[in-house]
């Protein structure tokens, strides 16, 4: 059972989405945060799955409220929810720590996989769009190069295919993409991932993309 925590100051949206998770056999929902304040508290209290975090909020915003849940080191996973016109909103929340975003107007089904996704630990965001939302917010990274990119600490563990995959995984590749490229069995990439977010810090594929970034070792 997915647990989920919905964060949004519309009474009418949140009733929405609790209308729609409870119906599913699979999730439920532990309780309703109005604000960003709230929903840290709440996090900390219940420890939900998944917190279905709106941006836009009074007081504490959705971005803030997501770095704060996410710097607890709980296993509480955050979802932003955006809109097309505010894609900095999005970039921040990726950078503050959520583990990807949807569209407020996406279908019902996407919201639930992606909510499915984000509780076992996948990225929501397609790989392809992570990367030209990183592209279109790049003066918002660090300058770097590959060459300066080594020392990186969360560089210093990997072997070479580690490198190579973090690499790709950057360049927006999907696992099924790597295997065919790379000539791996399909496992194994899978494998290499795994050890690639554990060994630089990341909680996720979305995590692991802007690492990339940020150390250099993807140019946009």
């Amino acid at each position: 059972m997915t647990t989920v925590l919905i964060a949004d100051d519309q009474p009418l949206q949140r009733f929405g989405f609790r209308m729609l998770l409870e119906s599913q056999d699979d999730m439920t929902v532990l309780d309703e945060a109005a604000n960003g304040t709230e929903a840290v508290r709440t996090a900390a209290d219940l420890r939900p799955d998944v917190v279905l975090m709106d941006v836009r909020m009074p007081g504490m915003d959705g971005i803030e409220a997501t770095r704060r849940i996410t710097a607890s080191g709980d296993r509480t996973r955050v979802l932003i929810l955006t809109t097309f016109d505010l894609d900095e909103y999005a970039y921040a929340g990726l950078r503050a720590g959520a583990s990807g975003f949807l569209v407020k107007d996406a279908q019902p089904e996407d919201l639930l996989s992606g909510i499915r996704a984000v509780a076992s630990g996948d990225a929501v965001v397609a790989p392809g769009l992570t990367r030209r939302l990183l592209d279109a917010y790049v003066h918002h990274l660090p300058a770097g190069t590959p060459e300066a990119a080594a020392p990186d600490p969360r560089l210093a563990g990997l072997t070479d295919r580690e490198l190579e995959i973090l690499t790709v995984l950057g360049k927006g590749w999907t696992n099924t993409e790597i295997a065919t490229r790379l000539h791996l069995a399909e496992s194994t990439v899978k494998t290499h991932v795994g050890r690639v977010l554990a060994k630089t810090g990341s909680r996720d594929r979305v995590q692991a993309v802007i690492c990339a970034y940020e150390t250099g070792l993807v140019q946009p």
